[in-house]
């Protein structure tokens, strides 16, 4: 009844001041004067900007603690601070769609470079309409090419080694006078992720089982680069519904093929995950996309390596 009191320019302002505004939690870190400043989108591309720039960069992760990338959008603060940064690092493959839009919101006067840190890998193209009954905004069908590459990229500690040296690349550019420094950490981080892939090549190349049943459609690059098939509840977007009939194709999979284990992840809903595993009889385990930490992986000091060797563990002990 209040709303419908408002006349004139009152309401359209409101809503103005409530979308800029922005709400739920905020994204870590300020500006620092006299150091490159890089602004990330999500946590994979923070952790390997924050390594790689050391202490000659000041880093600083727009999506906070616990929330799932899909689902977030910037505040009017993100804009502010990107305005007066060097660098704006994104993903890109179609994950963060609120990119464009935020761009175009900077200051005018904003020289912050933006790069697209996917760039360079063979992406995965997927038209999960045929497997999933997905829709765009207000039911409209989806559309774009965009919305059939799979951005989750940095799953496979392949891709990410590409990821970490367009950073590398991207900081040498805006700081030329601590290259040195950037080539020094990037080796580093080159080096663990070299480690990481050998791991998992090693070991997935041993177990008998190939057949993976994941909550989102977040694996394709791990499988195709370790020899695996994902077979997913819902698809690129960990929102996007599945019908009754992808539940019991899959339910007949999982019977068929004799897995053990549905995996899920724990930043969005298992409900699914364990009611298929609840009607198959088998057990839940966690696989990590690793978009983000959360609160407990922040207190266990959890990073992109630690969670990717979970993730290579729980395989092992899944496919064995």
């Amino acid at each position: 009844m209040l709303f419908k009191k408002i006349k004139g320019l009152a309401l359209p302002l409101m809503l103005l001041t409530i979308l800029l505004s922005g709400c739920g939690p905020k994204s870590s870190g300020t500006i620092v004067e006299g150091k490159v400043n890089v602004v990330t989108t999500f946590y994979p591309i923070y952790e390997f900007a924050k390594e790689i720039g050391g202490e000659d960069a000041n880093t600083i992760n727009l999506l906070p603690v616990g929330v799932e990338p899909h689902d977030w959008t910037p505040r009017s603060q993100d804009i502010v601070n990107t305005s007066k940064a060097q660098l704006f690092l994104y993903n890109g493959a179609g994950l963060e769609g609120w990119v464009p839009n935020f761009l175009k919101g900077l200051d005018s006067g904003s020289k912050v470079q933006a790069v697209e840190v996917s760039k360079g890998i063979d992406y995965i193209m997927t038209d999960e309409e045929e497997d999933h009954d997905h829709g765009g905004e207000n039911g409209e069908e989806a559309s774009g090419d965009s919305l059939h590459t799979d951005p989750h990229t940095w799953v496979s500690p392949k891709s990410a080694l590409i990821m970490a040296e367009n950073i590398k690349n991207s900081l040498v550019e805006a700081d030329p006078a601590h290259k040195e420094g950037y080539e020094e950490r990037y080796g580093k981080v080159a080096e663990r992720l070299k480690a990481l892939d050998a791991r998992f090549e090693s070991e997935l190349a041993k177990v008998p089982n190939k057949e993976i049943v994941v909550s989102h459609q977040a694996f394709a690059y791990l499988c195709r680069d370790y020899g695996l098939t994902q077979h997913a509840i819902m698809g690129l977007s960990p929102d996007a519904e599945p019908r009754g009939q992808d539940l019991v194709k899959l339910a007949e999979l999982v019977k068929k093929e004799n897995i053990r284990y549905i995996f899920f992840e724990e930043l969005v809903s298992d409900k699914l995950a364990k009611t298929l595993a609840a009607e198959t009889g088998v057990s839940t385990m966690v696989l990590n996309p690793v978009e983000g930490l959360t609160e407990k992986d922040q207190q266990n000091n959890d990073n992109y390596f630690t969670l990717m060797e979970k993730n290579l563990q729980n395989l092992i002990l899944a496919l064995k």
